[in-house]
């Protein structure tokens, strides 16, 4: 793969970060979600290559002026969208990225202190009925009820730990919000064959606000958007369009590494968790086969179990072809597999997660230009 750049993205304003829902319509009410989909970041940084390179849109949309690492609206050229994370930058300008609680990790209250705990499988008692069609659960151990707390995300070094295996400390998980809050804008519905507001067509948006230099643990920070791009020559300064609204955003250049499990460890354990750091496309929907076995890039093993959330029905806005992207399902960032009888070596496995969970029996190049079936590996913990 080409060397990757990173970039930091700082909004100047509000974000409308919109899913699939349909509003607009009078007294609609449309909601934000964070994190966005990579592809409002693909997007977003390919038109500003491309008019930094004076190519005609028109032309380009027409597929009649190729680009060297964009290629055409129908054939993507060698640009890739590596990182999309959740960031916060110092004020030495080093920049920290901040990612979402993987599904295998449950945070809740426990004699007024919080306790960060992992699901382990286990297998299903004789009698148990599942629709899972694993041999295992995963399940949270504890002598007494509880109540998982949600909006948590994990700093750098949190990430770090939990993809060594251990358990991140309460000092490297942060509330949501710390981050960004939630505001409630009014717009007025437009007429398209007057050109004119539509008379009573009022509806609700809810846009996100990030934190500017919010305090944390005495260290000034300011939230943006980590980005990381191979394949390109990604712009080192200047301003995007980003999210719905095209609001503006500083791109600055940054030098950051991201975090590793140790493959060689993995490889000889012969089991790991695999994560997924964005939405995934899979041939069936939340899995690769329908016999439980997993065999992408070089990679072998069987999926003991999984934690998962719901699908995500992901669209999007073609902006060459002027019409919707087509919907499919997506299995959701955060998802967890177990995988055990492991094959593939230390480079297989840094190769998987390098490249992307693709394969020739589904590759979708738009998609995985637009950074989707990303993933990250961690070792097995029995803890």
């Amino acid at each position: 793969m080409n060397p990757i750049a990173y970039r930091f993205l700082e909004p100047l304003d509000i974000l409308t970060l919109r899913g699939n829902k349909l509003f607009g319509s009078a007294g609609s009410y449309g909601e934000s979600q964070l994190p966005p989909w990579p592809s409002v970041a693909a997007g977003a940084l390919r038109s500003r290559i491309l008019s930094d390179d004076g190519v005609d849109l028109q032309q380009f949309a027409r597929g009649s002026q190729p680009h060297e690492s964009i290629g055409t609206p129908e054939q993507p050229g060698s640009f890739r969208l590596t990182d999309f994370l959740m960031a916060v930058r110092r004020k030495d300008g080093s920049v920290e990225a901040v990612y979402a609680k993987p599904a295998d990790m449950v945070i809740y209250e426990d004699n007024g202190a919080k306790k960060i705990s992992l699901l382990q499988p286990r297998m299903m008692a004789s009698g148990i009925q599942s629709s899972s069609p694993c041999t295992h659960l995963p399940i949270l151990e504890c002598a007494e009820r509880i109540k998982v707390e949600g909006g948590y995300w994990l700093t750098q070094s949190g990430w770090q730990r939990y993809l060594m295996g251990e358990i991140p400390l309460n000092d490297q998980i942060l509330h949501q919000s710390q981050l960004w809050s939630l505001e409630t804008r009014v717009g007025v519905g437009l007429d398209a064959s007057r050109g004119a507001a539509a008379d009573g067509h009022l509806f609700s948006s809810q846009v996100i606000a990030f934190m500017r230099s919010y305090v944390h643990q005495e260290k000034s920070l300011d939230v943006g958007f980590l980005v990381g791009a191979a394949g390109c020559k990604l712009p080192r300064d200047g301003l995007l369009r980003l999210g719905g609204d095209g609001r503006g955003t500083a791109i600055t250049e940054v030098s950051w590494k991201p975090s590793h499990p140790d493959y060689e460890a993995i490889s000889a354990a012969g089991r790991c968790r695999l994560i997924l750091t964005t939405p995934c496309l899979l041939p069936k929907g939340w899995n690769w086969s329908t016999d439980m076995m997993f065999d992408v890039g070089g990679v072998k093993g069987t999926i003991q179990a999984f934690a998962t959330g719901r699908y995500d029905v992901i669209s999007g806005w073609d902006m060459a072809k002027g019409c919707p992207k087509t919907a499919e399902r997506f299995t959701p960032a955060g998802s967890v597999y177990w995988l055990d009888q492991l094959q593939g070596s230390a480079a297989d496995l840094q190769k998987l997660v390098e490249e992307g969970l693709w394969d020739e029996r589904w590759h979708n190049p738009h998609r995985c230009a637009e950074g989707f079936n990303r993933c990250q590996l961690a070792p097995w913990t029995t803890r």
